[in-house]
């Protein structure tokens, strides 16, 4: 059960791009004691265990149930990617924007070298 924990605690924790001192600190607790409760080494989840529900907004069951670790990864994935499309459509955009105003500017250009000849 231990393993089980400290593994879905890693994973919460950086899903909330938290450091185990951010998590410690939450917790009151030194870094070194949170850093054994992901490794499983140490019980003292156990005294802690509404608060790292409410720190990571899950469910009692969702903090000893086998494989959160999976689909709290798959979630941030999902996220980080719909980030990535999101920014891409921007990028997009604004390099349209740019080509156009190059386009208009060889406009110019052109128009301005007519006059000269």
């Amino acid at each position: 059960m231990n393993k089980i924990v400290g593994d879905n605690l890693k994973v919460l924790r950086k899903s909330k791009n938290m450091s185990q001192e951010e998590a410690a600190d939450h917790l009151q607790i030194s870094q070194s004691t949170y850093a054994r409760m992901e490794r499983g080494e140490s019980t003292s989840w156990t005294i802690h265990f509404k608060k790292i529900c409410q720190i990571f907004e899950i469910s009692p069951e969702e903090l000893v149930r086998k494989g959160l670790g999976n689909s709290a990864c798959e979630s941030l994935i999902n996220t980080e990617r719909q980030t990535q499309i999101a920014l891409q459509g921007v990028y997009m955009k604004i390099i349209k924007k740019y080509e156009l105003e190059i386009e208009d500017l060889k406009t110019i250009i052109k128009h301005l070298n007519k006059g000269k000849n």
